[in-house]
C-alpha cells in the first residue's frame, strides 16, 4: 500500500485524478494556447571524462560496446526541464551548478518569458522550492496580483508552505501549479524523459568539463526535440491502485 495514501486517502486521490485530467486535457489547452508542462529538476549529473575508450562488441555479445570503468570527474550540473505534454517536447531547459527556490524560480521565469502572455499549468512534486516564497512572488508579479510585504520584503500573512501551494494551485490564475501526491514520482511525465536521457546520453556519454556536459545535454534535447518528441500515451486514468 502507499503510506501517503493511507494517512489520507481522499486527499491522495483527488490529487491523483488532478493531474491524470489535466493530461487528458493537454491537446484542448494547447489548441487554447495554454501550455501544460511536466516540470522537475535532476540534480547532481556527473561530468565524468571515461580515462579510455569503449571496447568493441564481441561475437554473441547481447549489449553494445564494453565501457571502461576509469573515469576523472569534473563536477556536477543540476538540469531543470520542462515536457511539453501535448506535443513530447522538452522546453526551455536550465542547467546549474545548484538547485535552490531562487534557481527553480529563475527557472520558471525564463520558462515563462518564451510566451508571456499565454497560460501556463504546470505538473510538479511537492518538493519545497516548488512552493516556496520565490516562486509565490514570481506568480504575483506576472499575473497582476498584489501582495502585502513586510519591511523586508518577505510575504506578510502567507508563511505557511500550505498556504503557498494553495495559492499557486489556484485555478484562476493564468500561471499556476498542479501538484502530485507525495511519492508518486512515476506521475510526473518529465521522468520518463529523463529516463530517455540517462539511457541515450549520460550513462554512455564522457564529458571533458561541466560545460562540455551542459552543453552535450543541450544538444541532446535540440536531436530529441527535432526526431524523438511525440507526445507519451497515457493511459493511467487516476483511479487508485490495487494491491
Amino acid at each position: 500500500m502507499n503510506n501517503e495514501r493511507d494517512k489520507e486517502p481522499e486527499v491522495f486521490d483527488r490529487q491523483l485524478r488532478n493531474v491524470c485530467e489535466h493530461y487528458a486535457d493537454a491537446l484542448r489547452l494547447h489548441e487554447e494556447g495554454v501550455h501544460l508542462v511536466s516540470t522537475d529538476e535532476k540534480s547532481g549529473i556527473q561530468a565524468l571524462e571515461r580515462l579510455h575508450p569503449a571496447l568493441p562488441m564481441r561475437a554473441g555479445q547481447r549489449s553494445c560496446e564494453r565501457q571502461e570503468h576509469e573515469y576523472k570527474r569534473h563536477g556536477t550540473r543540476c538540469l531543470f526541464a520542462n515536457l511539453e505534454v501535448a506535443t513530447g517536447e522538452v522546453i526551455a531547459p536550465s542547467i546549474g551548478p545548484t538547485r535552490t527556490n531562487e534557481d527553480f524560480a529563475s527557472h520558471i521565469a525564463r520558462t515563462i518569458a518564451t510566451d508571456p502572455k499565454a497560460g501556463w499549468v504546470f505538473v510538479v512534486d511537492q518538493l519545497n522550492i516548488h512552493q516556496s516564497e520565490a516562486l509565490h512572488k514570481l506568480v504575483a508579479k506576472e499575473c497582476g496580483i498584489s501582495l502585502e510585504l513586510d519591511r523586508k520584503g518577505n510575504l506578510k500573512h502567507i508563511k505557511a508552505m500550505a498556504s503557498r501551494r494553495t495559492f499557486l494551485s489556484d485555478p484562476t490564475h493564468r500561471i499556476r501549479f498542479v501538484y502530485t501526491p507525495k511519492h508518486t514520482s512515476w506521475l510526473n511525465q518529465i521522468e520518463l524523459w529523463f529516463s530517455i536521457l540517462v539511457r541515450r546520453l549520460l550513462k554512455r556519454g564522457t564529458f571533458t568539463s561541466v560545460e562540455d556536459l551542459r552543453q552535450q545535454i543541450l544538444a541532446f534535447i535540440e536531436y530529441f526535440n527535432r526526431t524523438m518528441a511525440k507526445p507519451f500515451k497515457w493511459t493511467y486514468k487516476g483511479r487508485p491502485l490495487k494491491v
